[in-house]
């Protein structure tokens, strides 16, 4: 049966209820936290309404996944008649005009202020005190996610603590320091491990439980170099993973298809329903229909397509490869081969082949489940981080990295011999190592952005003669995006811009 739930906003920033669907009320009032907050349901609904701005179009749907593969150096485009603002991203050409930018700031900050109500409403709500920090747990755990995007996309941004009840403060606001933002970000990934649940009903992904808490964390000790810390949050997941129900399913090409739902392999994931779709983006979701074919049976766009150097970088014994590629797809209902295409350029077969028998015709508003964290990034994230902070490979980072290495050996036709487990390496053949499984087994995951960043390796990757994708304007400058002008027109306390822009 179909749900209707009221739209409702509060402090000023559009909240939809996330259980995607259709909205057929007209907005009611306007609230804030303290006229809105009186029972329990009140309290969780107020947190459900947050993930409208996860899984959202200019979210996990389109926007802030585009953005983050346009800036790595695993998707280029295809289509060079899509909007220009996308052709300014992928070539380094962007600045503060940008409306893609625009909409990731955006979007952010509308999570934030949707946390921040419940966060700041629940308390006053009776209810059990073990409910209430989980709720409370679960809104601060999404809001350390938009602000881990917006401070590795910006650098310095706002901090908001709390609420905003009166929007004629909000121009008072200033940039808070990007390692600030990260302390905030530690603290309520703490409070999530001490308050949420292992497992949540009906093995649902979606919500954050201790472990993606945990994951998240560990992402952030990673980017600030804090290697023993995060070793320590990522092996805490792999030791507690039989308990939180993590596993790395059997056969990689499962994760892509949307039917099969929650996956043992899914710590936490951006759900979108198929066919269904509601106010302000909730629940649109556009993934399959950029990265499929244009003028195929699949009925896609060919926008996001793999760049020149990935398809050759995999070995052919890499049964990944078979599953991330689309070489040949059907047109007219003949199997067509990607030179045929109407352009000539091989796809990425991860989003558009199985989006789920709810979706459109052209792959949108899918079911699929957008990838945040996977048990086998956490595999390979504790890889990492041991290596890093033990000064080389232990018996556990061999462990890690080579699970992953030995699910990408098997396949429906039988285990085979590639790839072989890692052994007999140093501490820099073992990062190179794990920086290469991490950029072939996440591939067009929207994680290569943000590795290549913390690597500090973002000019070379786009200028070393053998580049996946050459990139001759990117500048070390372009690590971070430039703050929205429209944001700084409202108010000029966001100044001074990036340096660059």
């Amino acid at each position: 049966m179909k749900k209707i739930f009221k739209f409702f906003v509060i402090a000023g920033l559009c909240v939809v209820s996330a259980s995607c669907t259709k909205l057929d009320e007209e907005p009611t009032s306007i609230l804030v936290p303290s006229q809105y907050f009186n029972t329990e349901a009140d309290a969780e609904a107020a947190v459900m309404g947050i993930y409208s701005l996860v899984s959202n179009g200019d979210g996990y749907g389109r926007r802030l996944t585009m953005v983050l593969q346009l800036l790595g150096d695993d998707m280029d485009i295809a289509d060079i008649g899509t909007q220009s603002s996308r052709i300014q991203l992928n070539s380094f050409a962007h600045d503060a005009s940008n409306q893609d930018i625009l909409a990731v700031w955006r979007t952010a900050y509308l999570g934030i202020g949707a946390a921040n109500a419940a966060i700041d409403g629940i308390p006053k709500v009776q209810m059990s005190d073990e409910k209430k920090n989980a709720l409370i747990a679960e809104a601060r755990v999404l809001r350390a996610l938009f602000y881990s995007h917006l401070v590795q996309l910006f650098g310095d941004v706002p901090y908001m603590a709390a609420s905003v009840t009166d929007p004629a403060t909000v121009t008072d606001v200033a940039r808070t320091k990007a390692d600030e933002v990260y302390g905030h970000i530690i603290e309520d990934c703490k409070f999530g491990i001490s308050n949420l649940p292992n497992t949540y009903a009906s093995n649902n992904r979606a919500r954050p439980s201790k472990g993606a808490a945990q994951a998240l964390l560990a992402s952030i000790y990673m980017i600030q170099g804090k290697w023993a810390e995060a070793a320590t949050e990522a092996e805490a997941v792999i030791k507690a993973a039989s308990t939180y129900n993590y596993a790395l399913v059997r056969d990689f090409q499962d994760l892509w298809k949307a039917d099969l739902g929650f996956q043992s392999e899914h710590v936490w994931v951006a759900d979108f329903a198929g066919s269904i779709t509601g106010e302000n983006s909730s629940n649109v979701d556009y993934t399959a229909p950029m990265t499929g074919v244009r003028d195929a049976d699949m009925q896609g766009w060919s926008v996001l397509v793999p760049s020149n150097g990935m398809y050759t970088s995999f070995s052919d014994q890499d049964y990944r490869k078979k599953i991330s590629y689309l070489t040949e797809t059907p047109i007219k209902g003949v199997m067509t081969p990607y030179t045929k295409f109407r352009w000539p350029k091989i796809h990425t077969a991860k989003w558009c082949l199985f989006p789920g028998e709810n979706a459109g015709g052209d792959g949108a508003d899918s079911d699929i489940k957008h990838v945040i964290f996977r048990y086998a990034e956490v595999l390979l994230m504790a890889a990492e981080a041991i290596n890093e902070s033990k000064g080389g490979p232990t018996a556990e980072a061999y462990s890690y990295l080579n699970a992953v290495r030995a699910r990408a050996r098997y396949t429906p036709q039988g285990q085979q011999a590639y790839p072989a487990d890692a052994a007999g390496m140093n501490q820099a053949q073992f990062r190179a190592a794990v920086r290469e499984e991490r950029r072939v087994e996440l591939a067009f995951e929207w994680k290569r952005w943000y590795d290549i960043k913390r690597w500090n390796i973002v000019v070379e990757s786009f200028t070393k003669a053998d580049a996946l994708e050459k990139q001759p304007n990117v500048k070390e400058y372009h690590k971070l995006l430039p703050v929205p002008q429209d944001e700084i027109n409202r108010n000029e306390n966001l100044l001074p811009q990036n340096a660059g822009y």
